[in-house]
């Protein structure tokens, strides 16, 4: 193969891997190109580029998913080559057989190798024609569900179900006994054919409290193939990555030796070409044991880590391999110097099962962590700007902060002071649960298993006021200052004071209820001015004030409580609060936001502000469905919609008797599928049907539990044995970053 110069390349993704992709195309002084839906016009991989082609509409089957489309923009920017970053179509033969058949280089390996690779079931079976070790399981393609349920007995349980296409955790469910098969199946099928096409399903033995490995290989066309050590990749929730290091605190050197000797006979068992990362399952009690799982053929989200340990720019490699360069590195320059580690920062609603979450980025700060290879100690690889629209047409994930230093607990350290310092305000983020998995006593002992963040989970919900999301004092305290203590901008002279002053009176207390993002609420009350006020928050008064620093477009002032004075971040959005004197009156008097976001103490909280008016409103809603028994007999329990989407399935009938725990709506948001479930027992009225649009909040069916309940709980399904959400409408979601991982 002769060599080939890449003047231009476009990078057929989006977000936070379309802007690192592109900065190593700068930075090499290679021409790019990025690609757009509707969706993203603004977005930031859009500004970075060199040049901007739009793909079609906001739905990714319709633009980035769609392979003409994507080659099309190639050609008509005279583009050497296409790099697909990672899910989306990084791994679709499709777009590799567009790429040949238009003379346009497709970075990654060849048509043949996505192909084996891609099918779970001949990949196994020929790696395992090569001496590497295979879990227990079925080989076999295209078995139906009678067949998968035969193959179940000598498969054992407990088992895993699998998608033959795809990856990233999506469509996989986890078996326990053989009743629970028959719904996990379905469930399975329809997730991977919605995701991939292909709903053919594999069965895997499932092994407890297991450590996953992956090792990270580069292979040119000339032969030569090299491993760069292993990631840990065990802390996940739902079969999604969270946390990833490298190296793995449980590989010593000559088990590193034999993963690595194991991932490139993976490698060369298909013909490898460019960066892929063979997967293993490694037993908890014997970490020098190991099975292969699957080839990732393209990047993974985790490179960063394999990139701070070797000092190598994994994207640039794929680039020189893909120009038909040899590999500039034999196995024995490969050399491992300290650890990183990564966090996911997902725009996702711990509180609420950790369902994604939407909205408009309001406030955004990186902390001054640079990004891309060549970041060290702490890089931030992010595709985020204040401005930008969070929606559900995406994954969730929206950027990966990482630390590197000499020791492990050095990294982790940094990557927790990383973390405190990332503002993002306007959309919920999982920074705050990254944290607190970061200071756990095991995770810092490199006690892992990939159940652990489900047990954390679960502990942390269990424990005695340690409910998800609880918003400190201090942050509500900064709320209401926020809330009802500043005056309205419209209004001038004394009427922009805001300090509560009457004629021939004390100053009149200005009051609101917040509701956190738990949904407490919390009943606060602020007498005086923002810059000296008495403000009590559920009857516990202390006195505050707050100053703005260099004007309020940046959001930053300075909170002081009880004489401790610290720095916040805040914004708002929404419609002006108001209030209602003791007059009867109803008038304006705040210019409180409908949300009030909070940036304090490395944590962020986010508020609701209910005025007056707003709150009876939520009382008599509540009233209309029976939420306060205020009749005396059993209260209708709505079940609402957590997040906008499309009704993707609905698994009861109109009139039928429900169980608590139940699903009876799925609703489907950004390429994830979102059981709702029902509070309590009795019988659901349903409002929607498969295919309905659905908002924020909708109640989609309402369970009445006067009727007789059933005596046997329904038929479990895998969702059953996810940790339980916060809000009990709402059922643990498939996680999914198209396939990312």
């Amino acid at each position: 193969m002769g060599t080939r110069e890449l003047s231009t390349v476009l990078v057929a993704n989006r977000g936070e891997i379309a802007c690192r992709v592109i900065g190593t195309l700068r930075r090499r002084g290679i021409r790019s190109v990025a690609v757009y839906s509707d969706a993203d016009a603004d977005a930031r991989h859009v500004r970075e580029a060199d040049v901007a082609v739009r793909l079609g509409p906001a739905p990714a089957a319709q633009s980035y998913l769609d392979v003409e489309a994507v080659v099309a923009a190639a050609v008509a920017t005279g583009a050497d080559a296409i790099h697909p970053g990672y899910g989306f179509l990084s791994e679709n033969p499709a777009l590799a057989r567009a790429c040949e058949r238009a003379g346009v280089v497709f970075v990654g390996p060849s048509v043949e190798a996505l192909e084996t690779m891609a099918d779970k079931a001949a990949a196994k079976r020929l790696v395992a024609s090569h001496d590497v070790p295979v879990l227990p399981g079925t080989l076999d393609d295209g078995l139906d569900d009678a067949a998968l349920v035969a193959a179940a007995a000598d498969v054992g349980f407990p088992l895993l179900v699998k998608p033959v296409a795809g990856g990233g955790g999506k469509g996989m469910e986890v078996v326990r006994a053989a009743d629970e098969l028959p719904g996990a199946l379905a469930s399975a099928r329809r997730v991977a054919a919605a995701s991939f096409g292909d709903d053919g399903l594999l069965l895997e033995r499932l092994v407890e409290r297991p450590r996953h490995i992956e090792v990270q290989v580069l292979a040119d066309a000339h032969g030569a193939v090299v491993h760069l050590g292993e990631r840990e990749c065990t802390l996940q929730r739902r079969h999604q990555k969270v946390v990833e290091e490298a190296p793995s605190p449980a590989v010593d050197d000559a088990t590193r030796a034999r993963l690595g000797e194991a991932a490139c006979a993976v490698a060369r068992s298909v013909g490898y070409v460019g960066a892929g990362t063979v997967e293993f399952l490694v037993p908890g009690d014997d970490p020098g044991a190991f099975w292969f799982i699957e080839m990732n053929t393209r990047l993974q989200v985790e490179h960063p880590v394999t990139e701070l340990v070797t000092g190598l720019d994994l994207v640039e490699q794929q680039l020189r391999v893909a120009a038909g360069e040899p590999l500039g590195l034999a196995q024995g320059d490969v050399r491992l110097d300290g650890h990183a580690v990564e966090a996911r920062l997902y725009a996702e609603q711990p509180a609420r099962g950790f369902l994604p979450a939407a909205g408009r980025v309001l406030r955004y700060d990186d902390a001054g962590a640079p990004a891309g290879p060549g970041a060290t100690p702490l890089r931030l690889d992010s595709g985020l700007l204040a401005g930008a629209e969070v929606t559900g047409d995406y994954d969730p994930m929206l950027a990966k902060a990482v630390a590197w230093a000499p020791t492990r607990a050095e990294a982790i350290a940094r990557l927790d002071g990383l973390l405190a310092g990332v503002v993002v305000l306007g959309v919920e983020t999982n920074a705050g649960f990254l944290r607190d998995l970061l200071a756990d006593d095991d995770v810092r002992a490199g006690r892992l298993d990939t159940g652990l963040i489900d047990r954390f989970v679960t502990e942390r919900s269990a424990a005695p006021g340690a409910a998800e999301a609880r918003t400190p004092g201090r942050s509500l305290v900064a709320a209401a200052l926020l809330a009802v203590g500043a005056g309205s901008p419209a209004a001038t002279g004394p009427w922009a004071a805001a300090d509560g002053w009457r004629l021939n009176g004390a100053p009149a207390p200005r009051r609101a209820v917040l509701v956190d993002a738990a949904g407490a609420e919390h009943a606060v009350t602020v007498t005086g001015t923002p810059h000296d006020a008495v403000v009590t928050v559920d009857d516990e008064p202390v006195r505050a004030s707050l100053r703005t620093l260099g004007g309020t477009a940046g959001g930053r002032h300075l909170l002081t409580v009880d004489g401790v004075t610290r720095t916040l971040v805040a914004a708002g959005s929404g419609r002006h609060a108001h209030d209602t004197p003791g007059d009867g009156a109803d008038r304006p008097l705040t210019a409180a936001p409908a949300v009030v976001w909070t940036h304090l103490d490395g944590r962020t909280s986010s508020c609701t502000v209910l005025d007056r008016a707003a709150l009876a409103a939520r009382r008599r809603a509540e009233r209309a469905l029976g939420d306060d028994g205020a009749a005396g007999g059993a209260t209708r329990a709505p079940v609402r919609v957590a997040m906008p989407g499309t009704v993707s399935a609905v698994p009861v009938a109109d009139g039928d008797v429900v169980a608590a725990g139940q699903p009876v709506v799925v609703v489907e948001a950004m390429k994830m599928e979102h059981p709702l479930l029902a509070p309590v027992g009795g019988v659901v009225r349903l409002d929607v049907r498969a295919g309905d649009q659905v908002r924020l909040d909708q109640v989609v069916a309402v369970v009445d539990p006067t009727a007789e309940q059933p005596v046997d709980p329904p038929v479990d399904t895998p969702e059953d044995h996810a940790p339980a959400p916060a809000d009990p409408a709402v059922a643990a979601a498939h996680s999914d970053t198209r396939g990312a991982s």
